[in-house]
């Protein structure tokens, strides 16, 4: 089954890349005209990012009780980044590759769950401070709209919803399994006129039993999470640079306010779109974005794709081997505890 499940998401992941074959032609046409000296850069970057991100994670985990190596953890990250692009969920699809990973390990699936939440939770903070910048940089040039407004409030929305269900279960399980019970009977109500069958309420208490068991060693020591903050902020500041890369590569003049508002709204529409990843939309409204701030229009789209073809395509082929590599064997789950 196992085997399976990964054949279909890697299916999925090729099918998404046919479908999308002329905007791939495009980039590969786009990058011949830029300097492959600050590419190098880029990929570089980009390597950094996978460490980063795979060390927040690292973190994440030291922070509930379990150590792991940072080495095992990177095909993981690539792997769970692949399954948020063909399985789209604001980032929540990735928790079934930590969890699978987790029962591959032979630690607690409420580990893994409760790590899987606080890493997505950290992802949405660390991002926060150049989300706040970008938008005020937009504002002032007047170049914020409804969309920015609309995702933006969607993103803090979705982390209060997760950073109040943690702490409802570090106080409270009981007040957590409520609050789940809750929300089921809420979202039920909302579809039951569209799905015969709706969520089992009864999961709830389970669920939330997983929520706290997981959580004790963090409410013991919260400080742990502090490395995983910084190495979800680190993350960010890479793709940035990756971003900045961009406009060097292509010779095309910049500002430093042209930089954070650019990649705030590249990172935010690629959380919060009806598309996966954001395919599509990231390149229209990033370009619009650059354009209200006096960027060429040819200019801004060269910049964008050539963006979107590190921190995307070539994450989804490196996630898409990674998937196979994480879910044809055991040889990342070494666990020293």
């Amino acid at each position: 089954m196992r085997k399976l499940l990964v054949s279909l998401a890697v299916l999925l992941g090729i099918f998404f890349a046919i479908d999308h074959f002329a905007q791939i032609e495009s980039i590969a046409e786009i990058l011949k005209q830029g300097d492959w000296r600050f590419f190098g850069l880029a990929l570089v970057a980009e390597m950094f990012w996978f460490v980063a991100t795979a060390a927040t994670y690292q973190s994440v985990l030291g922070a509930v009780g379990v150590e792991r190596k940072l080495l095992p953890l990177m095909p993981i990250v690539a792997a769970s980044n692949f399954v948020s692009v063909v399985a789209p969920s604001g980032g929540m699809s990735s928790i079934a590759v930590i969890v699978a990973d987790a029962r591959r390990a032979g630690f607690s699936s409420a580990y893994a769950t409760i790590s899987g939440f606080l890493f997505v939770l950290l992802e949405y903070v660390g991002f926060t401070f150049f989300l706040i910048v970008g938008l005020g940089i937009l504002l002032k040039n007047g170049g914020l709209n409804g969309a920015e407004i609309f995702a933006t409030g969607f993103l803090w929305l979705s982390a209060a919803i997760l950073a109040s269900m943690l702490y409802l279960g570090m106080r409270s399980e009981t007040r957590l399994a409520k609050a789940l019970s809750w929300g089921v009977r809420l979202v039920n109500r909302f579809v039951a006129p569209f799905k015969r069958k709706g969520l089992q309420e009864d999961r709830a208490n389970e669920f939330a039993h997983k929520i706290a068991e997981g959580l004790i060693q963090v409410k013991k020591n919260p400080r742990k999470l502090l490395p995983a903050l910084l190495g979800a902020v680190s993350s960010k500041a890479l793709m940035l640079v990756v971003f900045w890369l961009m406009f060097l590569a292509f010779k095309i003049p910049h500002s430093t306010n042209t930089l954070f508002a650019g990649f705030a709204l590249a990172y935010l529409f690629t959380i919060v779109s009806p598309t996966p990843a954001g395919i599509g939309v990231v390149e229209g409204l990033v370009t619009i974005g650059l354009v209200s701030m006096s960027v060429p229009v040819t200019s801004a789209a060269v910049v964008i794709l050539g963006y979107r073809a590190i921190t995307f395509w070539l994450r989804l082929l490196v996630g898409m081997l990674a998937m196979q590599r994480v879910g044809a064997g055991s040889s990342f789950t070494e666990i020293n505890a």
